[in-house]
């Protein structure tokens, strides 16, 4: 079937929906796609799962899909297969409602950070005591994946699997479940990591493979004090990318 690009229909088209409430949604998409949850090339989730993500109306994600569209971020793709993908990252309107929502959300996200490095450092621990020959060799092959993947959209799905695969070494489900939720409250996209704007990406991958590195060595050699240091401290990259984030949205005001 040939796949046809069209806009997404107009926000003036459908119920009309809170503009405050959607403008906030549109605001939360543009900085999404701007600290790098969804990179050039990546499909957005469907409405019914942005909405639920975003706890929010249907009528509000798909406004705020239609603002993307219009301002360039997003294409929408017909067919099998479609959906919203991202054409641009960083757009030359996305600086106002990246500073608008990483100003108002900032020390609930340094916070919610916080937790979260805790939680991987306990999850690594356990992973370092629980892991069995299977995990082992999941985790260096995950570990692989990434030392070979490209930089970008791929670097990040590597990146993705290997975490899972520490979170499946942990053989515990709840563990892995209240990761899962409050890595959501960091990003729409989790358990996909922020990755950033595209100046300075390779530099952070790059940081990135060691500590993965350390870290999977520390997991597969049953050290888990070490396993729990590593993997706490890995998690300031994400706050790293945030208040850079916040800081290029500043300095074009």
């Amino acid at each position: 079937m040939t796949e046809e690009r069209t806009p997404l229909a107009s926000p003036l088209a459908t119920p009309i929906v809170s503009s405050s409430r959607s403008d906030e949604i549109t605001d939360r998409l543009i900085t999404a796609i701007a600290v790098g949850e969804y990179l050039p090339g990546s499909k957005l989730p469907p409405e019914r799962a942005l909405a639920a993500s975003l706890k929010v109306g249907r009528m509000a994600v798909r406004q705020a899909l239609a603002v993307l569209v219009e301002k360039g971020l997003l294409e929408t793709q017909r067919g099998r297969g479609g959906g919203s993908f991202v054409r641009e990252q960083w757009g030359p309107e996305s600086d106002a409602p990246v500073q608008r929502t990483l100003t108002a959300r900032l020390d609930d996200l340094r916070d919610t950070l916080d937790a979260v490095g805790w939680l991987h450092g306990t999850i690594a621990a356990a992973a370092a005591t629980r892991r069995t020959n299977d995990d082992i060799v999941r985790l260096e092959e995950c570990l692989v994946g990434y030392r070979s993947a490209e930089s970008g959209l791929a670097s990040q799905k590597a990146d993705e699997q290997l975490h899972l695969a520490i979170g499946r070494s942990t053989h515990n489900a709840t563990l892995q479940s209240l990761l899962l939720d409050l890595e959501s409250r960091i990003s729409i996209s989790a358990p996909a990591h922020l990755w950033g704007s595209p100046e300075g990406m390779r530099e952070m991958e790059l940081r990135a493979l060691g500590d993965h590195e350390v870290l999977v060595a520390a997991i597969v050699e049953g050290r888990a004090d070490d396993a729990s240091r590593i993997a706490s401290q890995h998690v300031h990259i994400d706050l790293e990318l945030i208040e850079a984030a916040l800081a290029r949205s500043l300095a074009a005001h």
